[in-house]
């Protein structure tokens, strides 16, 4: 399994299993959240807190576990924090006071960005022209795992009570971390050696000078705060009357974003053809109108379910299409990219989280939608006030053209070297037919030269 060979289709699939899995523990919580507050006699308008300190947890360990990725050996990296992951969910089905329930959450959400690593490894061990699509794969594996997560707490909560789940994925957590430690590579390239302090201070300095970065991770930020600020609450509404569902139909509906999966797979492509801008941009707009239908949640259930698909087709496509875009900026810092990225994606979680059910409390479902589409049309607005042309995708912003005759010193120093006063225009060659002429024009060894210059190598390189 080498970097510049393809990763297997059956790698490839178990990264996406295990990143399903992992993230899955932090979504179970969310159908679940009415049973949580009866069992431990907590006040329904400040059950949110559960999930709010799930991504607090998860936040955590994305500045502080994650940026681990780019110095310790992956693999032990991977397995440990799997093996752990099945403890804290153990402590949460087991959990006999909210103090231990919240501190299992908290813990479950800070081990649960081994997914994160995971995504991360799967594209430093992808080859250039298959990132893209790897990285569509195991993010449609996370939207998948988020969808079942829903649905099957929800299942197992009306057949066996909210704490069976846990319980459940605590074994499939133990045997995945058994599988990946037998599949992962076992060995790697040496890694830098740095300063854990140094590591993280790496991070927010990546910040600093990317700014591809920046802009993604606050889209990132806000489309993410929306969808928490749909999925939190939704449970509040939709078991209390006129409706009543039970936890099994409730959970149901998660299986509504399955369009999601397919809209990742999708905007990885897209993104490998340099096409990610728009693909945001487009997808920005679904995310806003989907809200409408979702308003209409308590007088039809048709409507939210085309709300549902509509926001998390458009969540899922802007996530890939960043991850992507981030990943192609550093390819030797990938998981403190994922780290910064996915830093501002718990943060909008956690914001979306708690401001949603109190939201919720104050002016009723009508007030979460508004609050809803308002941070959507927020991220739609930013998205244009940073748009920036993409590259071709052929080519990258700047290219690395070395011409064997430099301009400055071919009469001096090469002999043999044409004379470039009498030599054809640069379009010469192919008007003549002659792809393969080097362009002679081209400044000396080593210049950075603007994409859109006539002075192009051949050689490509991941474009945004």
């Amino acid at each position: 399994m080498k970097p510049d060979h393809p990763l297997s289709g059956a790698v490839v699939l178990l990264f996406a299993v295990a990143c399903g899995l992992a993230v899955g523990n932090v979504y179970y919580a969310q159908p679940l959240l009415d049973a949580m507050a009866e069992a431990f006699a907590m006040d329904p308008a400040t059950i949110g807190i559960v999930v709010t300190l799930t991504q607090i947890g998860y936040g955590a360990g994305l500045l502080l576990l994650v940026p681990l990725g780019d110095l310790l050996n992956r693999r032990r990296l991977i397995v440990t924090q799997t093996l752990l992951s099945s403890l804290a969910l153990l402590m949460i089905a087991l959990a006999s006071s909210s103090t231990w329930l919240l501190l299992g959450m908290t813990l479950t959400g800070l081990l649960a960005v081994v997914t994160q690593i995971l995504v991360a490894y799967a594209a430093t061990l992808a080859i250039p022209t298959q990132r893209g699509r790897v990285v569509g794969v195991i993010t449609s594996g996370i939207v998948v795992g988020i969808l079942l997560a829903r649905t099957v707490a929800g299942g197992m909560a009306d057949l066996a009570g909210w704490r069976s789940i846990y319980l459940l994925s605590a074994g499939l957590t133990l045997v995945m971390a058994l599988l990946l430690f037998r599949v992962l590579p076992k060995h790697e390239d040496a890694r830098p050696d740095s300063a854990y302090a140094a590591l993280i201070g790496s991070v927010f300095k990546l910040f600093k000078e990317e700014p591809v970065l920046r802009q993604r991770a606050m889209l990132a930020l806000l489309t993410f705060a929306s969808a928490m600020v749909l999925w939190t609450p939704l449970v509040l509404p939709l078991s209390a009357p006129p409706l009543s569902l039970s936890h099994t139909e409730i959970g149901l509906f998660g299986l509504a974003g399955a369009a999601g999966a397919l809209a990742a797979a999708r905007a990885g492509h897209l993104a490998d053809r340099g096409l990610g801008q728009w693909t945001s941009g487009l997808s920005l707009l679904l995310m806003l109108a989907s809200w409408l239908p979702i308003a209409l949640t308590q007088s039809s259930l048709w409507a939210l379910l085309l709300g549902v698909i509509t926001l998390d087709l458009g969540l899922q496509a802007v996530h890939v299409t960043s991850q992507s875009m981030i990943y192609s900026v550093r390819p030797e810092a990938q998981s403190r990219l994922t780290a910064g990225y996915m830093l501002f994606y718990s943060i909008g979680s956690a914001l979306g989280s708690i401001g949603s059910t109190a939201m919720y409390a104050w002016a009723g479902w009508i007030g979460v939608c508004w609050l809803g589409a308002g941070i959507n049309a927020v991220a739609l607005i930013y998205w244009w006030m940073t748009l920036t042309p993409a590259p071709s995708p052929h080519f990258s912003a700047t290219l690395i053209t070395r011409d064997p005759y430099p301009a400055a010193c071919c009469s001096a120093h090469h002999p043999d070297a044409p004379n470039r006063e009498t030599m054809p225009p640069p379009n010469a060659a192919a008007q003549s037919g002659t792809a393969d002429t080097p362009d002679t024009h081209a400044p000396c060894a080593g210049t950075q030269t603007p994409a859109h210059s006539p002075a192009r190598s051949k050689a490509t390189a991941t474009n945004y």
